[in-house]
Order: structure tokens, then sequence, then C-alpha cells
């Protein structure tokens, strides 16, 4: 019997087809910072953070992903059995980290969802973190600070209290619809991530 191949980290090389010009390569992207072009019903917003170790230094060959419902709570997937209020809706982008570790997207408030077991969701973002030195996508999600409706979110309510803040992102006071979302990989504010 053949021996397993051993794993490997995420290295530069994802950017080759998944982030191409962000590195210089010279092809078209199929997935973008871009999530909710500007037509699109909803308050829209930007999100913006930096990935950074343990140690506080920047990723700046990170590859941040996310997923999220419209501002309705509809997923465009076929299995949410919902039609979409825009069809220009993606609900999905990607965005490469710069040298200084920076990441943004360009999207719409997402509404509600469907939790488990007949509750509902807060109003959240789906995270999915590959970077140098990983072994397989970290995942987690982003919350937006003030909501009403994390008090009863029963995927917040899992996170220990003292954690829940690494999930909170920030309004920016000077900049209407911006919000700050900082991902720490590792540390004493290590921002709590989910099994698949």
């Amino acid at each position: 019997m053949p021996e397993r191949t051993p794993s490997q980290t995420v290295g530069p090389y994802l950017h080759i087809a998944l982030t191409p010009t962000a590195r210089g390569y010279a092809f078209r992207e199929a997935f973008t910072h871009v999530v909710a072009d500007a037509g699109m019903p909803g308050t829209h917003i930007r999100i913006e953070g930096r990935v950074v170790d343990g140690a506080g230094n920047v990723a700046p060959d990170a590859m941040v992903e996310i997923w999220q419902a419209d501002h309705q709570g509809r997923y465009a997937h076929a299995a949410d059995g919902r039609p979409l209020a825009s069809n220009s809706f993606r609900g999905f982008g990607r965005c490469a980290t710069g040298k200084d570790g920076a990441y943004r997207f360009d999207t719409v408030k997402p509404g509600t969802v469907p939790g488990p077991n007949g509750t509902t969701q807060a109003p959240h973002i789906n995270v999915g973190v590959f970077a140098r030195g990983i072994l397989k996508r970290l995942f987690t999600r982003v919350y937006f600070a003030g909501d009403p409706a994390n008090a009863k979110d029963p995927i917040l309510a899992l996170v220990p209290a003292d954690r829940r803040d690494t999930l909170i992102a920030k309004p920016d006071a000077k900049n209407p619809g911006l919000y700050r979302f900082d991902i720490r990989l590792q540390g004493a504010d290590e921002t709590v991530f989910f099994d698949a």
C-alpha cells in the first residue's frame, strides 16, 4: 500500500489561482472583495481589518473569504430555496492581505437567518482564513456591535462571554458604514475559531 502524502501548510502558491491580481498575475479573478455591487438593495457597509499572528506581526500573504446572507437573510445558494432581492448579490467574497496584513470587503449588512432548533441567528458574516503555517482553513464569524439580536444568537451564546468581543466588528465613528474586524491567529486576544 502506498504511503500517504504528508500535509502541507497553505503557502503563497494559493494566490496564483485564487487571488491573481493581488499578486500581479495577469488574469481575471473569479471572486473579489466586492460582495454586493453599489445598486444592491440593503445597507451598504465595508469591513476592514488586518490578519495578525500571536506576536502581533501582520500576515502579508493570507487570504480571507466571506460568505453571507443578503439584507433579507437569504443566501445566494439553491439550498436556501427563497428568491433573492437582487441577482447581482454574490454572497461570497475573497481578498488577499497586503504587505500590511490588511483586507477589506464591500457588501451589505446581512439580515437575520434561521438557526438551530427554530431559533434565529443575529446578522453575521461567515469567515474563512488561509495563511502560512495553517494546515486547515480557520472558520470564524463577524457579528456587529450594538445589534440587539446578538443577545439571543444561539451560536454566539456558545462562546464564553469574555471571548465574544473577538467576534464583534466595531463601527468606525468617523466613517459611517465602515466596520473594523481584525483577525488574530494566536495569542491572548486570539479570534474565536469554530470547527468546520
